[in-house]
């Protein structure tokens, strides 16, 4: 292929925009409060009793989970409603069929 065949090819736009979300804090400090709370089932006497593990692990937990949700909420209505709907044109190749004897 020369190069200008190369320059007159086009590319088409695409037809559907991926959004990726932002990146967030919130799952860490979920994994970090369900670990707590495990704690608290296991860590019964040491520096303080099991059940304000499991309170202060419970308090973490819906504050992570509340923001993670607040979050999606926020990203799903931050997209756009409508988009194109137009399929990729794809290169039509003929295949052949060899018959064996």
């Amino acid at each position: 292929m020369s190069a200008e065949e190369g320059k007159s090819r086009s590319v088409p736009e695409p037809g559907e925009l991926i959004y990726s979300p932002p990146s967030s804090w919130y799952p860490i400090v979920l994994a970090f409060g369900i670990a707590l709370a495990v704690c608290g089932i296991y860590a019964e006497g040491f520096m303080l009793r099991g059940w304000i593990y499991s309170l202060i692990a419970i308090a973490i937990v819906l504050f992570a989970f509340r923001g993670m949700v607040r979050g999606s909420i926020g990203d799903f209505f931050r997209l756009r409603r409508k988009q194109k709907a137009r399929g990729a044109v794809l290169p039509v190749e003929t295949l052949k069929i060899r018959k064996k004897p």
